[in-house]
């Protein structure tokens, strides 16, 4: 089953793109071990774009580590952590919900094979599967039992993403009007020549 991404603070958001925290540390108290460790990569310093990383192997998702532009302005930093809050949101329900649905997915299946009478692997030590109609059983009772949590998520995700695109043009019309204010003051100046 193919699944989106996660939420977070400004402060570890900053940790992580420096590479200050470690794996044990991004953690808190409250969270598993397996749901907040998200793959580790880190940009050049130098770099002046955001960086997407390889596939997290719990979420599936490319985490993203923002570009912290050296004049931010109030506006941009209010957008980039969002984003980044939208991403380690979207990145912990992700998480959750895959390691949950791979338990429920083995424990389905062993279950099946019990009451078949089979064990887990065949004569010849491979692993037994079912087939693809006991499977779709499977996958239907577990959409069915997550509807609710699947579309608080949806509206949650819309929710956001609207606020994101809002504040992505402000940004942009932001950043043109002073860009235009810029130019029309170098022109009105007066230039002085020296003999």
């Amino acid at each position: 089953m193919n699944v989106r991404r996660v939420g977070c603070l400004f402060f570890r958001s900053q940790c992580l793109t420096r590479g200050v925290l470690t794996s044990a540390q991004q953690r808190t108290d409250q969270t598993p071990p397996e749901i907040s460790e998200k793959t580790r990569f880190i940009p050049a310093p130098a770099s002046k774009y955001d960086w997407i990383g390889p596939p997290d192997k719990l979420s599936n998702l490319r985490p993203i580590i923002y570009h912290i532009p050296e004049n931010e302005t109030t506006l941009e930093r209010k957008l980039r952590h969002l984003r980044q809050d939208t991403e380690d949101w979207n990145h912990d329900f992700w998480t959750r919900q895959n390691i949950t649905f791979s338990k429920e997915k083995e424990e389905y299946i062993q279950s099946q094979l019990k009451a078949k009478g089979l064990t887990e692997r065949d004569e010849n030590g491979r692993k037994r599967n079912l087939n693809s109609e006991e499977m779709a059983t499977f996958y239907k009772h577990f959409l069915d039992k997550n509807y609710e949590k699947h579309a608080a998520y949806n509206k949650e995700w819309y929710q956001r993403n609207f606020t994101i695109t809002t504040l992505m043009a402000r940004v942009t019309l932001h950043n043109f009007w002073s860009t235009v204010i810029g130019r029309a003051r170098s022109k009105s100046k007066p230039t002085t020549l020296s003999k």
